[in-house]
């Protein structure tokens, strides 16, 4: 008999959830349950389908597997598992479920750059009733430099999306709302976006980074996005621009980027993800004033499991029908 096998938590998913699993199975597939590879190992030869936190350490041991649905989005990990990429498994992703957290992340992250808080919170750790002055004012406290001109607007300004997927999508929809102006990379720009002004290709990045008052990244990690916002792509940047990755660590030239925030070449960034995690304490990047540190959860929330379901369970009816499955992850390019 073949199993599906859920390498998920006891607690990670309700009895209810669990058996909406269940009764989603292919007609006399077993199901089972675990969250260590020795129980997958025991029943390898038996495995048809995997489902939940299944990397390569649980990949490599199972020779039948039909299909795995891998309970994150980034499968970046693959392309260092030249087995796994030459064996003939379907595998498919998380993709999209973390559109709405990492979304409204990157607005809080922009927003709190915009409205000076950072510094505010400062202040009020210190007890101190911050005064904001007009430009052509002194500062009555030199600790706490805080003018009109601190503060920025998102509206009417320029957003500049490297990846318009589902995240960049949702994101794209939120500037809108603000009043942005949104320009969008993608790697095929002839696929449009609603919410989006400007398509343009990986190619014109220092075309239009120049325009940008907002950089945001939201790309995977693969050759081609290995440092795609380089010393080159920061030199280009507005003095007053402000950058947000939320991508994976290698998409930004990270030395660069410090150099730049240390000689207040551009106006600030808020890092999610970072070339080393964790990011070590005596790492420069928790003493720049002009540098928000998030540790990498933008995409956490308390509908993570839910949403997984959702992807999970329409797969699962996909495959009983012999229809092309959601998510479906190019093993050679990572995603």
């Amino acid at each position: 008999m073949t199993k599906f096998l859920l390498v998920l938590g006891d607690n990670q998913l309700n009895k209810s959830e669990i058996q909406s699993i269940k009764d989603a199975l292919p007609e006399g597939m077993s199901f089972l349950q675990c969250d260590d590879v020795d129980t997958a190992v025991s029943h390898a030869d038996d495995i048809e389908i995997i489902a939940g936190w299944c990397g390569p350490h649980y990949l490599r041991h199972l020779p039948n597997l039909k299909w795995a649905q891998f309970w994150g989005a980034g499968a970046n990990w693959v392309l260092k598992e030249p087995l796994l990429q030459e064996r003939p498994f379907i595998l498919t992703n998380g993709s999209g479920i973390h559109s709405i957290a990492i979304s409204e992340h990157i607005f809080a992250l922009m927003l709190q750059h915009g409205r000076g808080l950072r510094m505010l919170h400062e202040a009020q750790k210190a007890h101190h009733w911050v005064r904001i002055v007009h430009p052509s004012e002194a500062y009555p406290d030199s600790r706490f430099p805080f003018s009109w001109g601190s503060l920025t607007e998102l509206a009417g300004k320029t957003l500049l999306l490297l990846g318009v997927g589902a995240i960049g999508e949702r994101t794209a929809k939120l500037a809108q709302a603000f009043e942005m102006q949104v320009i969008g990379i993608r790697n095929n720009p002839k696929k449009s976006s609603p919410h989006v002004n400007k398509m343009v290709g990986r190619e014109q990045l220092l075309e239009v980074i120049p325009q940008a008052d907002f950089i945001v990244s939201t790309l995977p990690s693969t050759p081609e996005t290995h440092h795609f916002i380089n010393k080159k792509a920061i030199q280009q940047m507005k003095s007053t621009a402000f950058v947000v990755n939320i991508g994976r660590g290698d998409n930004i030239e990270e030395t660069a980027l410090l150099d730049a925030l240390k000689s207040n070449a551009i106006a600030g960034a808020a890092l999610d993800v970072f070339e080393q995690e964790p990011l070590p304490t005596e790492a420069p990047h928790w003493d720049l004033p002009n540098l928000t540190i998030t540790s990498h959860y933008s995409g956490s929330s308390p509908h993570y499991h839910q949403r997984a379901l959702a992807i999970l369970l329409d797969n699962l009816e996909r495959y009983k029908n012999g229809e092309q499955l959601r998510n479906i992850v190019d093993k050679q390019a990572g995603y």
